[in-house]
């Protein structure tokens, strides 16, 4: 606890320099037993003005732990060249003393007209001394008639003093001198009484902070738990790579034949996979012609290396598709018809693995020069048109590095060029009325639904066109989309929820899973006044995810209307939850129940108090 004490006006007497006394204030710190200091301390504080350049700061310490701070100002013109400082100080004071001496007028003229209006403004009941220092000149001893006028020419009368302490209802003092009587007794037991009612003062209204502190806290705002933590979704990993290559392997909707210059088969492969990966191919298949093309490279290669077998009478493979039988291919070159079911292979795999290529075709070609002459049909098959194969040179450069930094599949853009598009198509779906073309090796690679449908004793196995029900054009070729490409962006929670039902249908897990992860991302993303005033009903969506089996996303709704109670509970299709939903969503609520009964009594005790909330 402190008390701040403002002494303002010049007590010395500026006619008789030298028989000036001392300063009142310094005195009394240094005199009065009940201030402890010594006098190098208080000089000390008194020299530090360099954060009040205004006043004299000094400071001691009053009955015993009271530290006692005092801001001194002897002239005028200092006190108003910072009237900032100078307001708050006298806003902030405890007791002011006013003082000046007897035989100055000068000084007298400086309290009254100057510092006394600033003190009227900015007082507010604080107790205020005016001291009156010094012995009247020429006077053995002071004239106390207020009719006398022998010292109204160069000294301060009395009854000014007097009448100055009636406009501020101030306590007046005439100090004739500044010694242990004057000072200690006089000055300093009135000083010390007002310091004490200031201490009373200041404790009073600390307890009272501390009673109203006490009350407010008599019934405590209820702490409001964290929301469960909602269940965590898993991703299913992808598993884009080995069903594209398990198709090689499966002989599953085979539409080409290779066979050696002796016309023995060597392998069977798809169109739609070498086509992905290879202008040769598409040159070879007519997907593209020579004026597409235009690269020369690429043409030679393709008359080098391929010719089609178009002889009705030649026996070759069986017809394992229910339209035109595989395409005959004859493999000009040996030494790459050789290698060709490595090659193949190669390229199932996403056309990475350089090394593993090189390494099983010298385990067939003894010679390292047929080696690298198969090595480089393979790149010039696998050619940009128009350009120098630098994505190959790097891949064979540093091959383990390379994939190692980027294991990114080769077909999952390259499929989808053949996208909803009658290239190289073997089978037509018919939705809505219109069709969308696709490709069975794909569809059954990426589809265990369709693979059994497509080759089983159905009638989709021998049938060209296959029609769709339940699931519009656009939700079907979403799902195209993410078996061509291994991913999809649905437009919406709508969209993504006709995509999960799609999937369901059909068995694919993971677009499920990709689906519910959508929907999961876009209502969290969701702020709390757009989930009040959207038009989706949420428990029609859990009723879907139950529905279709996918019990991921239908715990995960359970959990977002019990965590969004406030919300959902003012819809009017929270009254279509079941009585099991309705009470898992009732025991996992967020705020709970015995929350909103305690705030409610918090704020009934509250304004019960006629006092104002902090908290809420």
């Amino acid at each position: 606890m402190s008390i701040h004490i403002v002494a303002l006006g010049n007590e010395g007497d500026s006619f008789h320099q030298d028989n000036r006394p001392s300063g009142l204030i310094r005195t009394y710190l240094g005199r009065s037993p009940l201030v402890s200091g010594d006098e190098s301390s208080l000089l000390l504080n008194a020299t530090s003005t360099v954060a009040r350049p205004v006043f004299t700061e000094y400071q001691a310490s009053a009955f015993g732990n009271v530290k006692l701070v005092v801001h001194d100002c002897p002239v005028w013109d200092i006190f108003d060249s910072d009237w900032y400082t100078s307001r708050n100080l006298i806003g902030g004071a405890d007791i002011i003393v006013i003082k000046y001496n007897v035989n100055d007028k000068f000084s007298f003229h400086e309290v009254r007209d100057n510092y006394i209006p600033v003190i009227k403004r900015a007082l507010n009941s604080v107790p205020v001394i005016i001291a009156a220092v010094g012995t009247r000149q020429n006077e053995e001893l002071p004239c106390t008639c207020p009719l006398c006028t022998s010292d109204r020419g160069s000294c301060v009368s009395t009854t000014e003093g007097i009448q100055l302490a009636k406009e501020l209802g101030a306590t007046y003092l005439e100090l004739h001198s500044l010694d242990d009587f004057y000072i200690g007794k006089y000055f300093g037991g009135v000083l010390e009484y007002f310091m004490i009612q200031a201490l009373n003062q200041k404790t009073s209204e600390k307890m009272k902070k501390r009673k109203m502190s006490s009350s407010f806290h008599g019934i405590r705002p209820p702490q409001l738990e964290q929301p469960e933590k909602m269940p965590v979704l898993k991703a299913e990993a992808s598993h884009y790579n080995s069903d594209l290559n398990n198709l090689l392997f499966c002989c599953q909707c085979v539409d080409v034949v290779f066979y050696n210059p002796d016309l023995k088969e060597v392998v069977e492969a798809h169109k739609i996979v070498l086509c992905a990966v290879s202008h040769v191919f598409m040159l070879l298949f007519n997907v593209k012609s020579p004026a597409d093309i235009q690269d020369s490279s690429i043409i030679r290669t393709t008359q080098d290396l391929f010719a089609i077998n178009r002889d009705p009478a030649f026996s070759g493979a069986s017809q394992d598709s229910p339209g035109n039988p595989p395409l005959r291919v004859i493999v000009k070159d040996v030494l790459f018809c050789s290698c060709l079911s490595d090659i193949l292979r190669f390229i199932y795999s996403g056309a990475f693995q350089w090394e593993e290529l090189e390494e099983d075709i010298r385990k067939k070609l003894k010679d390292s020069g047929d080696v690298s002459s198969v090595i480089e049909k393979v790149k010039c098959i696998l050619k940009t048109p128009g350009k120098v194969n630098q994505f190959i040179i790097n891949c064979l450069r540093n091959c383990k590095t390379y994939q190692a930094r980027k294991p990114l599949w080769f077909y999952s853009t390259s499929l989808k060029f053949f996208l909803n598009k009658p290239m190289l198509a073997d089978v037509v779906f018919e939705i809505q009325g219109t069709t969308v073309p696709a490709h069975r090796a794909i569809l059954v690679a990426r589809c265990e639904v369709m693979a059994a449908m497509f080759n089983g004793n159905y009638m989709e196995a021998k049938s060209v066109l296959i029609p769709v029900y339940g699931v519009s054009k656009e939700t079907f070729l979403s799902f195209l989309e993410y078996l061509y490409t291994d991913s999809c962006c649905p437009a919406g929670i709508f969209q993504a929820m006709c995509l999960l039902i799609c999937a369901e249908m059909y068995q694919v897990s993971r677009l499920q899973h990709i689906c519910e992860l959508f929907i999961i991302t876009q209502l969290q993303s969701m702020p709390s006044r757009e989930l009040a005033a959207m038009n989706l009903d949420i428990v029609d969506l859990l009723k879907k995810a139950k529905f279709h089996h996918s019990d991921c996303l239908s715990t995960w709704l359970l959990h977002f209307i019990a965590t969004n109670y406030l919300i959902f509970s003012q819809k009017p299709e929270f009254q279509d939850l079941s009585v099991e939903e309705r009470s898992f969503v009732e025991k996992h609520r967020w705020p709970s129940n015995m929350y909103l009964k305690q705030l409610a009594e918090y704020r009934k005790y509250i304004h019960s108090r006629k006092c104002r909330c902090l908290v809420m």
